[in-house]
C-alpha cells in the first residue's frame, strides 16, 4: 500500500501509456520520418524506441534504451543505417517489472512464409495462458512482452498468406491493440475489435502513414485521411492500400483516457481535438463542482486545458501558480531519506507572487496514489496560499488498467481505498472533488452516460471492463511482462 503512506515515488504515482506505433511505406526517406514520427510519440513512452527499415534486401533494426532525440539524434549513427523506403518504430514505457533490452519493439522474426516485424500499442489479456501452453509445445520466447504471443501465433498458423497467418493469430488473442506490422512486400495496421486504442492513417508524397496518433503526421507534413475503424486490417503495398473486417463486430469502447490525459492535446482522436475536449471537461467540472476562490490553477502540463475550461465557465481568472520544469530526466538519484520530499519540487516549483494570500483552486486530470497531489497542494500552501481547493478533471480512478496502461494494484489506487471526504483528508485540501462520469461523457459530446450504451471505455472509473481478464489474478496490473519479470 505505499501509495497510502507516501513511500511512492514521484514518478510513480501517475499513470503511463506504454507505446506507440508509427509506420512509414513507399517513401525514400521512411527511416528518417519514422524517427520525427516517434519523436512527436514520445509522450506515449519514454524508456526505449525501436525502428526496423527494409532497405530492398535485408531488414535493419535499431532497438534502444532511451528517448528517441538521444538514440537517434546527436551524431545519427543508428538514424543513419534506416535505409530503405519503408519502416515502422515503437515507443515503449515498461511495465511495473523494468525495462529490458529484450522487450524493446518492434519484434522481428523470420517465419515459413517470409519475416515479420511487428509493433504493439496495448495489452492482451489472455497471453499468459496462451504463453504457457506455447511454452509447453516447444516454443522459445526471446522475451517478456505479450507482443511475442502474437509472433509465436503467426508462425504457428497454417493459413496461406502472411497477412492470413496474422489474423489467424488475432483472431486467438483477447484484449486491446492497435498493431503496426512489417514484411518485405506490405505494411500492415490493425486495431482491435472493441478499437480500445488509436491509429490512423495518413499520406505523404504518395507514401502511406500509419501512426498512433495525428500529432505524428503533423511533425512530417503529411496529411490525415482517416481513424483505422475499430477491428479493421488496412494491408498497404505498391500496387496500394487494402481494407479488411475478419473480426465478429464488438460495440465500440475507446479509451476515454485518451482525451483525459495520454494524448498530446493537439492530436484529434476518433474526430474529437484532444485540446478541445479537454477544455470542455473543464468547463463541466466548474458547472457541477464550483467553489468560491480568487484564482484557477493548472496542475501542469496536463491540467492546463481543462482549468482553462474550468476558469471560462466559472469566470474565476486563470494564473500560472505552478511553473514545471521541463528538463527532468525519468532518472532521478536519491542518496539519502533526509532529501526525498524535494522530488515534487524537481517538476513542479510555486510561483509564490501569483499565490501569496490568494484562494486557490487547483486543476488536475486524474488522482492515482495520491502521494503527488499531497505535495502539491502543501507545496502552494507553503507559498502563501489562504486557501487550496482541488477540483479533479476526471471521475475518481478506483480500478487498475489492464488495456496497455502501467496501472498500479487496485489497492495503491487511492480512490479504490478511500472515500472522498478521506482522500481530501490525506491530501490536505480545503475541499476536493472530481467530474461525474455523466458530466465527462457531456464533455465528449454525449448526453450522459447510457449504461446500455456506453461509448467508451472507462473500465478505470467504473469497473465496466468491456474485454474478458482472463489473465487478472485479483487486482494485478496484468500486464505480461510484469507478471514474468518479476517471477
Amino acid at each position: 500500500m505505499t501509495g497510502l503512506t507516501g513511500d511512492a515515488s514521484f514518478a510513480d504515482d501517475t499513470l503511463h501509456e506504454e507505446c506507440g506505433v508509427f509506420g512509414v511505406f513507399g517513401h525514400p526517406g521512411a527511416g528518417a520520418l519514422t524517427v520525427l514520427g516517434l519523436h512527436a510519440l514520445q509522450h506515449r513512452g519514454q524508456e526505449a524506441a525501436g525502428i526496423v527499415a527494409f532497405d530492398g534486401h535485408q531488414f535493419i533494426a535499431e532497438r534502444h534504451q532511451g528517448l528517441v532525440g538521444d538514440i537517434f539524434g546527436g551524431d545519427g549513427k543508428h538514424a543513419e543505417k534506416l535505409v530503405g523506403n519503408f519502416a515502422i518504430g515503437h515507443n515503449r514505457y515498461s511495465t511495473a517489472g523494468g525495462s529490458f533490452s529484450r522487450n524493446i519493439q518492434p519484434l522481428f522474426a523470420d517465419l515459413a512464409g517470409g519475416a515479420i516485424a511487428l509493433a504493439h500499442n496495448g495489452n492482451l489479456t489472455n497471453a499468459r495462458g496462451l504463453r504457457a501452453k506455447l511454452v509447453q509445445d516447444g516454443a522459445i520466447f526471446q522475451s517478456t512482452s505479450d507482443t511475442e504471443v502474437i509472433i509465436h501465433l503467426t508462425a504457428r498458423s497454417t493459413c496461406g498468406t502472411i497477412v492470413d497467418k496474422l489474423v489467424d493469430a488475432l483472431k486467438q488473442v483477447e484484449g486491446a491493440y492497435s498493431l503496426v506490422a512489417m514484411t518485405a512486400k506490405k505494411m500492415i495496421g490493425v486495431r482491435d475489435p472493441f478499437g480500445v486504442r488509436p491509429l490512423v492513417l495518413g499520406r505523404l508524397d504518395g507514401a502511406t502513414v500509419l501512426a498512433s496518433e495525428t500529432c505524428a503526421l503533423d511533425i512530417i507534413g503529411a496529411d490525415f485521411v482517416r481513424d483505422i475503424k475499430p477491428g479493421e486490417v488496412v494491408v498497404v503495398t505498391a500496387e496500394g492500400c487494402q481494407s479488411y473486417f475478419p473480426f465478429a463486430p464488438q460495440p465500440k469502447r475507446f479509451c476515454v483516457f485518451e482525451y483525459i490525459y495520454f494524448a498530446r492535446p493537439d492530436s484529434t482522436v476518433e474526430g474529437i481535438n484532444v485540446y478541445e475536449a479537454r477544455k470542455r471537461i473543464g468547463e463541466e467540472l466548474a458547472k457541477e463542482k464550483p467553489v468560491d476562490t480568487d484564482i484557477v490553477i493548472p496542475v501542469p502540463d496536463s491540467g492546463v486545458p481543462a482549468a482553462l475550461g474550468y476558469s471560462h465557465a466559472s469566470g474565476v481568472p486563470f494564473e500560472l501558480g505552478i511553473i514545471r520544469n521541463h528538463y527532468v530526466g525519468r532518472t532521478f538519484i536519491e542518496p539519502t531519506d533526509g532529501i526525498r520530499h524535494f522530488s515534487v519540487r524537481r517538476k513542479h516549483n510555486p510561483n509564490r507572487a501569483t499565490l501569496q494570500g490568494k484562494r486557490v483552486v487547483l486543476i488536475d486530470d486524474s488522482i492515482v496514489r495520491g502521494t503527488t497531489s499531497k505535495k502539491i497542494v502543501q507545496m502552494v500552501r507553503d507559498a502563501g496560499a489562504k486557501e487550496v481547493h482541488f477540483r479533479v478533471a476526471s471521475p475518481p480512478t478506483t480500478h487498475s488498467c489492464f488495456y496497455g496502461v502501467d496501472t498500479p494494484n487496485e489497492h495503491e489506487l487511492l480512490a479504490h481505498e478511500m472515500g472522498i471526504e478521506e482522500m481530501r483528508r490525506f491530501i490536505g485540501a480545503d475541499t476536493l472533488a472530481f467530474i461525474s462520469m455523466d458530466g465527462l461523457y457531456r464533455a465528449m459530446g454525449e448526453p450522459g452516460r447510457d449504461p446500455a450504451n456506453v461509448r467508451f471505455c472507462d473500465a478505470c472509473f467504473s469497473g465496466d471492463y468491456p474485454i474478458s481478464l482472463t489473465d487478472n489474478t485479483g487486482g494485478k496490473s496484468g500486464q505480461l511482462s510484469f507478471l514474468a519479470e518479476v517471477a
